[in-house]
């Protein structure tokens, strides 16, 4: 094997995300715990942090099959970006230097940014990951209601080694990453220091993320960082408690539905469409798209989705 390949394999590489799975259960169970302690009746929704018993298990048994699914593209991944940073990157900066580290956690950070954005406002795209938001619920299982088809990541995480951050550094700033997302689920954690607010994304921003609320729809894409969605106009406060979940809620926890039924909207929408155009606007068009002359003849919009 060619030295330069080789080098952007290391030996042996253990997800940190397999690591971390022990806490994230952990933290789990003693936030189902504090939610089932401290719920009080209300009549018109879910109590602040609350846990819906089949909610929570389809969010663990999506993650559960996500570490298989994510398993085997990035295994494959991981070869084409070994490939990318041995033979084609212009220079290969060095692992031992701390801009290095740097450049691999904020370039992830940034492009997982660009990603998430594309992900709300392209419907193919959005079917990867609207599973991720079809939970009313806002808790640590939510986190853990991870898509199966990480492909768009996959692909777009190549410019890394393409500009010469080693590959096994740019899988480990994404752990890294997929981690630091998994605390910000949660109701439980009211806003920080200022400072910590401005910088990092935080509980309450997420909050926003996952609204459906009209004011809250398609904001704070950020994984770690909340500078990208200031700098880009994507940002919005927490200003009033969220409520969760798809424009067009999923009545169902059955995994496989809430994994595919965007999928199968979309091959219906194509099917019936008479246009090209019209096939290509319910195919890479925003959620909620619809041809021009339906949009008058119903007097409607197309709905923003979460």
């Amino acid at each position: 094997m060619d030295l330069a390949f080789s080098d952007a394999l290391p030996p042996l590489m253990h997800d940190p995300v397999m690591y971390a799975v022990p806490f994230f259960l952990l933290f789990l169970i003693i936030e189902w715990t504090a939610a089932r302690k401290l719920a009080h009746v209300e009549a018109e929704r879910p109590p602040s942090g609350a846990y819906l018993k089949p909610d929570a298990w389809a969010s663990i048994w999506m993650g559960l099959v996500s570490v298989g699914t994510s398993g085997v593209l990035n295994f494959i991944a991981l070869l084409g970006y070994a490939a990318l940073y041995a033979y084609v990157a212009p220079w290969h900066l060095p692992a031992t230097q701390w801009y290095t580290w740097v450049i691999a956690i904020v370039g992830v950070d940034f492009l997982y940014y660009w990603y998430h954005r594309m992900a709300h406002r392209v419907r193919i795209f959005w079917a990867t990951h609207q599973a991720h938001h079809s939970s009313q619920y806002f808790n640590f299982a939510t986190a853990l209601r991870q898509k199966w088809n990480i492909s768009g990541d996959v692909f777009l995480r190549a410019l890394l080694p393409l500009f010469g951050v080693p590959p096994w550094l740019v899988f480990l700033s994404f752990s890294i990453n997929l981690i630091y997302q998994f605390w910000i689920h949660t109701e439980r954690i009211d806003r920080l220091w200022r400072p910590i607010e401005f910088v990092f994304n935080t509980p309450s921003h997420h909050r926003v993320h996952h609204g459906m609320d009209q004011q809250y729809l398609d904001r704070n894409y950020g994984g770690i960082f909340i500078l990208f969605d200031r700098l880009f106009g994507s940002f919005q406060a927490e200003t009033t408690r969220p409520h969760y979940g798809l424009t067009k809620q999923v009545d169902t926890f059955n995994i496989w539905t809430l994994q595919t039924f965007e999928y199968v909207a979309i091959a219906r929408d194509v099917r019936h469409a008479r246009r090209w155009r019209d096939r290509l606007g319910y195919i890479f068009g925003p959620p909620g798209w619809v041809p021009a002359e339906d949009r008058v003849n119903t007097g409607g919009r197309p709905a923003p989705v979460p």
